[in-house]
């Protein structure tokens, strides 16, 4: 009787090991096909070049290729449903971005919600947002525009490359710390809000460093400051906004989540890979190649930055009456 009891009792014991067993097991092979990484904004973007510099170093490193698909649509929406949607098994991944925590409040009827539903990976990378002037406004310094414009309420237009986009929140946020009144004017993209800029027709914007620092360097429009809370090592000689106004930031970011319910072995696992790639002195410098700065971070860290970021960011949108 008491065999047998014994082997009852080491059958019942194996018998509840085998789920937490087939999970590791199923880690431990992982990947064992191509892993897709859905991007939202396109061939070219800061986000699509992050995937892709990400994907390659995975793809190398555990042996199964990482593919890059752009899903544009409604500031990276199509792509975040289009995830949340997907099987929890490590195979469909997001890069996730800030539009991602500024949409969050920005649409009122999405068929997700980002905090619940995106399991956080890891962080890639931080940057900076820059404060462009045409050279020919008499503001040469961030006080001094703050004080022009307080001088000449509703005169100065400020364009906006993307309505609900990072840059236009950063403007308002900017906008509502600084107590300016300064006028949106739309744009479809960045492109053509830089052609009116240099032309003087719109007289500020904010827009992504690494988009802007060929104009600045080529003299053709002039960077006041910085939205990061402290000097960008590309432009070390052009303060921080919060320099001038307390407090102020409003970096960009780009991370990697994936689908909730994703087993926490292969998100450990892929994010103890791409915190060695964001180690690898090649990768950071292609990082740093485009005016951002490697943001390692554990899934925890990273969960939090998309909760602080989607809560800051709400305010803004709710303040400046933000409608997609």
């Amino acid at each position: 009787m008491t065999l047998s009891r014994r082997r009852f009792l080491h059958l019942v014991a194996t018998a509840a090991a085998l789920p937490a067993f087939s999970r590791c097991a199923r880690a431990q092979a992982y990947p064992a096909r191509p892993v897709r990484v859905l991007e939202g904004f396109g061939s070219g973007s800061s986000a699509d070049l992050a995937a892709r510099l990400i994907g390659h170093w995975l793809s190398e490193r555990l042996g199964q290729h990482f593919v890059i698909e752009n899903r544009p649509g409604a500031g990276s929406n199509v792509a975040t449903e289009a995830v949340v949607r997907a099987a929890p098994d490590g195979y469909t991944l997001l890069t996730c971005v800030t539009a991602n925590a500024i949409n969050a409040t920005l649409y009122e009827k999405l068929n997700f919600n980002f905090i619940r539903d995106i399991a956080p990976v890891g962080g890639l990378l931080r940057m900076s947002l820059v404060v462009l002037v045409n050279p020919s406004l008499a503001a040469k310094t961030l006080p001094e525009f703050i004080a022009y414009a307080k001088a000449n309420p509703g005169k100065v237009n400020i364009a906006v490359p993307g309505n609900g986009s990072g840059p236009h929140v950063a403007g308002e946020l900017f906008k509502m710390m600084a107590e300016i009144n300064i006028v949106n004017v739309p744009y479809r993209g960045p492109a053509p809000a830089f052609t009116d800029l240099i032309s003087g027709q719109v007289q500020v914007m904010f827009v992504a460093l690494p988009a802007a620092i060929g104009y600045i360097r080529a003299g053709e429009l002039r960077a006041l400051a910085v939205t990061s809370a402290s000097r960008s090592s590309e432009l070390p000689d052009v303060p921080a906004v919060a320099e001038f106004v307390q407090a102020y930031e409003a970096s960009g970011w780009i991370g990697i989540g994936a689908p909730r319910g994703t087993p926490a072995a292969i998100i450990d696992k892929l994010n103890s890979n791409i915190t060695a790639g964001l180690a690898d002195p090649q990768l950071k410098a292609r990082i740093k190649g485009l005016g951002a700065d490697p943001m390692p971070m554990t899934p925890t860290q990273f969960g939090a930055l998309m909760g602080d970021e989607t809560e800051k960011w709400a305010k803004v949108v709710k303040f400046a009456g933000i409608k997609p």
